[in-house]
């Protein structure tokens, strides 16, 4: 296993455990999430007269990083589009907030099963370091399919634990851009916040790692932009966990 340099390390001074995002983070299924929301959005505009299509920015500006409800409520707010909140589990059918989100889910995870999973070769490499050297790690998404997507990239035995966008509703905690789901992982890997490094890839998760008392915030650029996730209070900003090693 590859050893973290000390010079690399000189910024973690104190680091004891790492909380990475997943999505853009670990794997790249942040531009399959990119994907079903486009298909989600470009087919559900289409039904709304005079409103204005799907933009690839939207979905850095409106969704990314957040749990997948608010992403809906986020991006029809941005057109002044205003639909029933539907029951949790509506049908994907339905136009409602939970019908939509629900949509979305069904499209995502066609799209994986079809395509599988294959984790960014850098991160994998950075974990077994960050292992190696004994410091705990916790994956904090806000996808309701974190699981699955660890198991189907072959990390699941890595991460004991995984605080996910189902953990999140079963224990009240709000979504990013709040700090408290890495808060929550930080508890159940018994570390305290101001010990932790956070490591994500979206602006709210950014400002999550901003918000909370964590060692430190690093951005992995995967297209929101470096002096993006700067602004929005990363500490360190990378192209790719590799360049960490």
């Amino acid at each position: 296993m590859t050893e973290l340099s000390n010079s690399t390390l000189s910024g973690w001074t104190g680091a004891a455990a790492i909380l990475f995002d997943l999505d853009g983070v670990l794997t790249p299924t942040a531009t399959v999430h990119e994907r079903a929301w486009q298909e989600l959005f470009d087919g559900f505009l289409k039904t709304v007269p005079g409103a204005p299509g799907y933009r690839e920015s939207d979905y850095f500006e409106h969704i990314d990083g957040k749990p997948r409800f608010d992403g809906v409520r986020d991006f029809l707010a941005s057109r002044d589009i205003v639909l029933p909140e539907g029951p949790l589990d509506d049908d994907p059918a339905h136009n409602t907030v939970h019908g939509l989100g629900n949509r979305k889910n069904r499209v995502f995870n066609d799209i994986v099963e079809a395509g599988g999973v294959k984790p960014y070769e850098g991160s994998v490499r950075f974990i077994d370091a960050a292992l190696a050297r004994g410091l705990k790690v916790a994956v904090v998404s806000s996808s309701r399919n974190a699981p699955a997507v660890l198991k189907a990239a072959g990390l699941s035995d890595d991460f004991p634990v995984v605080v996910d966008g189902v953990v999140a509703v079963a224990e009240g905690l709000p979504g990013k851009p709040s700090p408290a789901t890495y808060e929550y992982a930080a508890r159940l890997l018994g570390v305290p916040s101001e010990d932790c490094v956070v490591v994500e890839d979206a602006v709210s998760g950014i400002q999550a790692g901003r918000a909370g008392n964590f060692h430190s915030v690093i951005g992995v650029d995967r297209g929101a932009g470096r002096q993006t996730l700067f602004d929005a209070g990363a500490t360190l900003v990378v192209k790719d966990l590799e360049e960490l090693l």
